[in-house]
């Protein structure tokens, strides 16, 4: 039998997206956003897992012993890897430099299931925008692609004892830049700021497009990044 799964996000976007993917109701017994069912749950934690530590122990509740999974999106920093391509890292570099191993036998399988990318993953605390900031990352760190909050999450789980693992995909790659405009409409906790992203599209109507190609992107990468949480489940 599989492992009860804990499906961690930065943003709320990326919770509800899988959540509607693996077809899991909303649970209302949550204070925040929480979708799940009885051995499987899905929650934001906020932007560089800001929520993790105060979320943990109602996350854990009634679900014993999950397999503790970092999912969502990342920024690629290896010019080969594209939109939508999965990202299963072997390793995980922390914002402090620490690494965070993930060989376990559920890593070898989810990778050889999915075809995903293992290199090395590093998590930042700054957004990395353009590419001329994602080429001095790789170049610096050898990492294929980038996140914000999985060395958080990971490190979470090994203090409670919980194995873990990532599965990202790419929203926005090597060559892409990311208007930081767009990425200050998020919350700390994941949220979207409503009036001020209606502000932005009028004083700045040009971003508008840039923000569609974004969201576009970001969903064909979840869409890739669903299936392998399915197989995980399953």
């Amino acid at each position: 039998m599989a492992s009860p799964l804990l499906i961690l996000t930065g943003v709320e976007l990326e919770a509800r997206a899988l959540a509607r993917a693996l077809d899991l109701p909303r649970l209302p017994s949550f204070p925040f956003p929480a979708f799940g069912r009885p051995s499987i749950r899905i929650a934001p934690v906020g932007v560089g897992a800001l929520l993790c530590e105060s979320r943990w122990a109602a996350l854990l509740d009634g679900l014993p012993h999950p397999l503790v999974v970092s999912a969502g999106v990342c920024g690629g920093l290896d010019p080969r890897l594209g939109v939508a391509d999965l990202v299963i890292p072997e390793r995980v570099l922390g914002p402090t430099g620490e690494f965070h191993a993930l060989g376990s036998a559920a890593h070898r399988a989810a990778v050889a299931r999915a075809g995903a990318c293992a290199g090395l993953l590093v998590t930042t605390r700054e957004v990395v925008s353009t590419p001329t900031a994602k080429a001095a990352l790789h170049a610096a760190s050898g990492a294929v692609a980038a996140d914000m909050e999985s060395a958080f999450i990971l490190a979470r789980a090994a203090a409670s004892g919980c194995a873990a693992l990532v599965v990202r995909a790419v929203s926005d790659p090597a060559d892409e830049s990311l208007p930081l405009e767009l990425v200050r409409l998020v919350t700390p906790a994941g949220g979207l700021r409503l009036v001020r992203a209606l502000a932005l599209v009028g004083a700045r109507p040009a971003l508008v497009p840039r923000a569609v190609a974004l969201r576009h992107r970001t969903h064909r990468a979840l869409r890739a990044v669903a299936p392998a949480l399915a197989a995980l489940a399953a």
